[in-house]
């Protein structure tokens, strides 16, 4: 099961050219980036291999993106249910585009983040 400090790392190396600054809140990653919004980071102390990772925009629209995959009933009928995407806001679910593993999950999320940037 990957670790917080695994995401860090990942984060801090591969990631440096859009993350500011990086801080741990009790069990959660806040990874500030260059523009000054936000990831969140969060891997469960309980559930093997359960994450999400939100991403606050902090831009005029309020949008966010959250790639998790918490069995939420709501999005049951998504075809990759648990895994699922918050597409710029809370009510937009779409299928997972990322990959469904918790490290490779992230880097796809953070690749993203870094061309929603550009």
């Amino acid at each position: 099961m990957p670790a917080i400090e695994d995401i860090k790392r990942i984060a801090e190396i591969e990631f440096s050219d859009i993350v500011k600054n990086i801080s741990q809140i009790d069990f959660k990653l806040r990874v500030t980036l260059i523009n000054n919004s936000f990831v969140d980071v969060y891997l469960s102390q309980r559930l093997p291999d359960r994450f999400g990772f939100h991403w606050e925009c902090m831009d005029e629209a309020k949008m966010f993106y959250r790639y998790d995959n918490f069995p939420d009933k709501n999005w049951q009928s998504v075809a990759t249910f648990p895994y699922h995407f918050h597409n710029g806001s809370q009510d937009s679910v779409d299928p997972s585009p990322f990959p469904l593993t918790t490290i490779e999950g992230f880097r796809a999320f953070m690749d993203f983040v870094k061309n929603k940037l550009k």
